[in-house]
């Protein structure tokens, strides 16, 4: 795992992503869920491509339910993208890293 890839929790979420500047990518994931392992090597690609522009992160879903149902994660992987601590877009299920680039460009061009 990379490591310009953020770890955070119901703890820490609303402090490193909701009250963060700039571009974030969070990643709600399990540890049962095959797409969400598949989607971890592309995430750690774009965490290290964008390091310093762009926050990519990755929230347990099984483990931090707080933060899950409060902004209603109901499939996994399912991918949240903030500005400035207001989710813009979201992304559920396997997706590739070129589209996933092409949506955190578009951000960083806003």
């Amino acid at each position: 795992m990379s490591q310009n890839l953020l770890v955070t929790d119901d703890v820490s979420f609303q402090a490193e992503i909701e009250q963060r500047p700039g571009v974030v990518l969070v990643d709600f994931w399990a540890e049962w869920c095959a797409p969400c392992k598949a989607l971890l090597p592309i995430l750690g690609e774009l965490a290290d491509l964008y390091a310093g522009e762009v926050t990519v992160a990755k929230i347990n879903a099984d483990d931090n339910k707080g933060t899950r149902d409060r902004l209603a994660v109901r499939g996994l992987p399912t991918l949240i993208l903030f500005k400035d601590g207001v989710e813009q877009e979201r992304l559920l299920g396997m997706t590739s890293k070129t589209r996933l680039a092409a949506l955190l460009d578009k951000y960083l061009e806003a």
